[in-house]
């Protein structure tokens, strides 16, 4: 039960206050509208009962003052307003109504009368009148009547005179309005409305900005430009975005700085291993010439590769609708021409938004890859939804189960030597992913239950995150 309840409540900072500050604020009203419902209800009763108490009061005061054989004559006449009786026994049990006994104790200390014993009850009726009188009256008199009589109710007061006797009287009074409790109810729950539509108001004026730092903090991968948030939100929320805008561009700043200084060490090593390469030239035997410009080409190899990982998502290429199976067909016809064993599936298509350059080195490493370990591999394009497909098939080896998230790791390989005849430097798997997540998309590897492995290449359409 805890962990349900726990599932249920909020997770953020936000909906959490909003929904502590909406408990707090429900129970504070629901004390205040008990305090002015109860406060209410008391001022109500006061106003209906007391003119028929103090009626009451006023009779029993003069009665109490006159001869106990002249009372019966002093008794006012039954009428509209209630009844009065002179008996040895009260009607009236102990006990009784707490509240209108103490309102009857009251009336009669402020006007001095002298009791020696106090009851008070209410009965939920009147009486309905005399048989024969209801008998001669229509229908529609009868009905007005009856249904004047259940908004009444009878307050039986009963007092005992120092000599013994008692004074009761069914003193006839409205019934309280069952709607009354309606206009506080509603006062309150206007009031608990307008409050918490304010308070989710500030919630949300407080949420949308941080929903949207969180959101440019995790859409930035360090590839792109570096993410900013427009400011706005109160002026701590306003602050948090300034500064991290203005760290957002040092980051950018510093990437750039990278890429120039990539750059410069990528020309600075060309030099020397060009020069390398023409010396090796000029080296006899002819085996270790050929070993030693193999060595040079693979140094040189490495080092476009290393470069190119480094500087993934970056580049300023343009960002343009491409037919995707014409870009996979380019590659195909690419290996083709080398005399590899590579096909395009049949009926392939699909187009996005992409960086033509970029995608395609992604395609090519997946097909050399394929190609280095399967010897023949086929590439298909096809749509997802919303994505783009562009998948390489083999029917290799494949990869095992526990390696298939260690190879998109920079140089790891499944086989341990680094000589590019038997795979490489271990980055083009990864450069494809970074290919793939520079357009907002993922690179997944998956073994084929005949035999062999998928690398496909997941883009959105619309070319989301491209460039970022």
């Amino acid at each position: 039960m805890r962990e349900r309840l726990r599932r249920l409540l909020p997770k953020s900072l936000i909906g959490q206050i909003a929904l502590v500050m909406a408990g707090a604020l429900l129970v504070a009203q629901a004390i205040n509208f008990t305090l002015i419902f109860t406060e209410r209800q008391r001022l109500t009763r006061a106003q209906l009962e007391g003119p028929p108490v103090a009626r009451f009061v006023l009779i029993a005061q003069r009665l109490a003052e006159a001869q106990p054989a002249e009372r019966a004559d002093l008794l006012p006449r039954r009428g509209r307003r209630g009844r009065f009786t002179i008996d040895r026994e009260s009607p009236v049990p102990a006990g009784g109504d707490e509240a209108l006994l103490d309102r009857l104790r009251e009336a009669a200390l402020a006007n001095g009368l002298t009791m020696r014993d106090a009851r008070a009850a209410i009965v939920e009726d009147v009486p309905a009148g005399p048989a024969d009188l209801r008998a001669r009256l229509p229908a529609e008199e009868l009905e007005r009547l009856d249904s004047r009589r259940r908004r009444l109710r009878t307050l039986v007061l009963s007092i005992q005179f120092a000599d013994g006797t008692r004074l009761t009287g069914r003193m006839i009074a409205p019934r309280p309005n069952p709607w009354a409790i309606a206009r506080p109810l509603v006062a309150t729950l206007l009031t608990y409305l307008i409050v918490l539509a304010a308070m989710i108001w500030v919630t949300r004026r407080l949420a949308r900005p941080l929903r949207e730092l969180a959101a440019a903090a995790g859409r930035f991968h360090g590839r792109g430009e570096a993410p900013r948030v427009e400011p706005g939100g109160p002026a701590d929320v306003n602050r948090a975005i300034l500064a991290f805008n203005a760290m957002s561009a040092r980051a950018g700043a510093m990437l750039d700085e990278k890429d120039r200084m990539l750059g410069a060490i990528g020309h600075d090593l060309r030099t020397p291993l060009a020069s390398l390469r023409i010396r090796a030239e000029s080296v006899e035997p002819a085996e270790d010439r050929a070993a030693m410009i193999a060595t040079i080409e693979e140094m040189a190899a490495m080092l476009d590769d290393t470069l190119a990982l480094a500087r993934s998502g970056r580049a300023v290429e343009e960002v343009r609708a491409v037919d995707l199976a014409a870009l996979a067909d380019t590659v195909v016809e690419e290996y083709r021409a080398l005399g590899k064993d590579v096909s395009l599936v049949e009926g392939a298509s699909g187009s996005a938004r992409v960086q033509p350059r970029l995608l395609r080195r992604a395609v090519r490493n997946l097909v050399a890859n394929a190609v280095a370990y399967a010897g023949a591999t086929r590439v298909a394009v096809r749509a997802d939804g919303e994505d783009r497909l562009i998948e390489v098939i083999d029917s290799g080896p494949g990869i095992a189960e526990t390696e298939l998230g260690k190879v998109l790791e920079p140089f790891y390989r499944v086989e341990p030597s680094r000589s590019r005849e038997t795979g490489g430097s271990g980055l083009g798997l990864t450069l494809a992913r970074a290919a793939a997540q520079a357009h907002g998309g993922e690179l997944e590897l998956e073994n084929r239950p005949e035999g062999g492995l998928i690398a496909r290449l997941r883009i959105p359409a619309d070319g989301t995150g491209s460039g970022a």
